[in-house]
């Protein structure tokens, strides 16, 4: 594992083009400094990062941008989630706090000990979770400097069967579970994605994942900011909990395609 990865990286796409796919959970890296304050043995970690990874999603998001006409731009993490999750609130705002899932997770999908009850969140929130948001707030400011709007389309998977530290896991599981949000998801965007990922098994909206990604500075304040968030069915793509991606990667980034060709025209 390497000590001095890329925390993350924006990769550009047309400049006219107001989509940025954001892929937050799909790496498995951690840090050396960070690994040693998590109490896991080496197969389990392996284990936990099977289950807690969106794995391949970076892949999906890759060959949907090249397959578009117009490229949108890529906004993904370089660290697993185990070292912060840059999506969760950084404070007592966060409920999956309840699970020891916040910002810095203190327990697995299965609710067991991740990290010992002494290790100081802080160091790694300054570190990794505040560079990253500031600059996917900067990814954003500059969408809506050349084009007056952004749209933020958030990448993830969620496994076939409920984990334990799902705190909603007892709703729907559709092959596609969109995620919504009140004030940045309009009804427009949503009937895009709808159209455009029918053809997994059918769509379901915030369940068993509702909300959708949008940096803090713009949260509820900036109408020009709209995101979704597509959660896929990992059965859909990939051998489960953590294997191999099969045909249904390559349908899933054609449709992702679509979806980005019909935000941007």
């Amino acid at each position: 594992m390497n000590d001095t990865p890329d925390s993350f990286q924006l990769l550009p796409g047309a400049a006219d083009s107001p989509v940025i796919l954001h892929v937050p959970h799909s790496s498995r890296v951690i840090p050396e400094s960070v690994r040693d304050s998590i109490v896991l043995d080496d197969p389990a970690l392996e284990l936990e990062l099977d289950h807690i990874t969106d794995s391949h999603t970076a892949e999906i998001a890759a060959a949907a941008a090249e397959a578009a006409p117009t490229g949108p731009w890529r906004f993904v993490n370089g660290l697993s989630r185990l070292v912060i999750d840059p999506e969760r609130f950084p404070d007592e705002r966060e409920e999956m706090l309840a699970v020891g899932m916040g910002a810095v997770y203190t327990h697995t999908t299965h609710r067991e000990r991740l990290r010992s009850p002494d290790v100081d969140p802080q160091p790694l929130i300054d570190r990794y979770f505040h560079p990253y948001a500031d600059a996917m707030t900067a990814a954003v400011d500059e969408r809506l400097a050349a084009t007056g709007r952004a749209v933020v389309i958030d990448i993830h998977s969620y496994p076939t069967d409920p984990l334990p530290y799902e705190l909603h896991g007892d709703g729907p599981r559709p092959p596609v579970c969109l995620g919504t949000d009140d004030v940045h998801t309009p009804p427009q965007l949503l009937a895009h994605a709808e159209r455009a990922f029918g053809g997994f098994g059918g769509t379901g909206i915030n369940s068993p994942f509702a909300g959708t990604y949008v940096p803090l500075k713009f949260y509820g304040k900036d109408p020009r900011v709209s995101a979704l968030m597509i959660e896929i069915r990992r059965d859909v793509y990939m051998s489960e909990p953590g294997g191999p991606a099969g045909p249904g990667l390559t349908a899933l980034a054609g449709a992702g395609a679509h979806l980005v060709q019909a935000l941007t025209d």
